[in-house]
């Protein structure tokens, strides 16, 4: 084997080979370095849906939350991810711990300014924001994902994807599973009910609102074995005259706070099965026209009106 010549003189044919294998190794090492230093493009994560159809990409576990809407600050909060929140609207009122985040002002319009000031790397918003609030928040380049439930399935998807985009799956998942537990003992108690009452729910009175078929109220006076007096007529919420509840004779009458004065004093009233056996009842509004896990309280106040001979009065309202 013929010696070789490096800069330090002649290297020995049998050295040849310990320099090769040293200049390989050497090769090697750059090619890992450079690599380790090279730009690597991660792929694009995979948008979500949410409440209006909109595909919205979250980066990362998001750690800075606005909640534009009391609703979806009850969610937040019973995902555990109240440390998270760094702004509310002056409605937010649940849990106790909402009252001491940052205020941004209303349900609707909130301050613009003070939210990008906050600069959240997660805006939950309503479907009432979708026209004006939420292309302006997106122009100032805020990543936004909107809640919009109408039915109770849709109270239990939308906690779903919370956690999905928090990365509280396992959370939510705990959260809804418990929810339908309590659903489905419910209605598995009402399923054979010999009769199902005619209710009627009172959102408002002045105007008179109430709610039919696709909305969640819908859903809970169903479930607690009721017939609501509206749900063939109507779809979501919507005002009706008074003289078409009497034509119904409501045999039960739940009402919001607001309403239920006027729902015991109302003249036209007084002939319904519901007044005159003193079959109307209120509960909290929060409760009823939140879509969030207390409307699983609500769902027991509904049976226990509707159904007293079987469920008890829940203990707190």
């Amino acid at each position: 084997m013929t010696d070789i010549k490096s800069p330090a003189g002649w290297i020995p044919a049998r050295g040849k080979r310990r320099l090769i294998a040293l200049v390989s190794a050497a090769l090697a090492l750059l090619l890992v370095m450079a690599a380790c230093t090279a730009i690597v493009e991660l792929p694009e994560p995979e948008p979500v849906i949410d409440d209006l159809g909109r595909p919205v990409v979250i980066t990362g576990v998001p750690r800075r939350i606005v909640s534009l809407a009391p609703a979806n600050t009850e969610i937040v909060f019973a995902l555990g991810l109240g440390n998270r929140v760094v702004g509310v609207t002056d409605w937010c009122n649940y849990p106790p711990e909402a009252l001491e985040k940052e205020k941004v002002g209303a349900f609707y319009p909130p301050d613009i300014e003070k939210i990008v000031a906050m600069a959240p790397d997660l805006i939950l918003a309503s479907d009432i924001h979708r026209h004006e609030l939420i292309p302006t928040l997106e122009e100032r380049g805020l990543t936004v994902f909107a809640l919009g439930p109408q039915t109770l399935g849709d109270v239990l998807e939308s906690i779903t994807r919370v956690g999905q985009i928090t990365g509280r799956e396992r959370s939510a998942a705990n959260l809804v599973s418990n929810m339908q537990d309590r659903i489905d003992y419910v209605k598995a108690q009402t399923a054979q009910v010999e009769y199902r009452p005619r209710v009627l729910y009172v959102t408002w009175h002045d105007p008179l609102w109430t709610v039919g078929r696709n909305t969640w109220i819908d859903d809970l006076i169903e479930i607690a074995g009721g017939a609501n007096i509206f749900s063939d007529d109507i779809d979501g919420g919507t005002v009706v005259e008074i003289e078409s509840v009497v034509f119904r004779n409501p045999e039960v009458i739940i009402t919001s706070l607001w309403a239920f004065d006027w729902a015991t004093s109302e003249p036209l009233l007084t002939g319904t099965d519901a007044s005159k056996n003193g079959r109307i009842h209120r509960v909290d509004d929060d409760l009823v026209q939140r879509p969030t896990p207390r409307l699983l309280v609500a769902l027991d106040w509904f049976a226990h009106y509707i159904h007293p001979e079987i469920f008890e009065a829940p203990d707190d309202n």
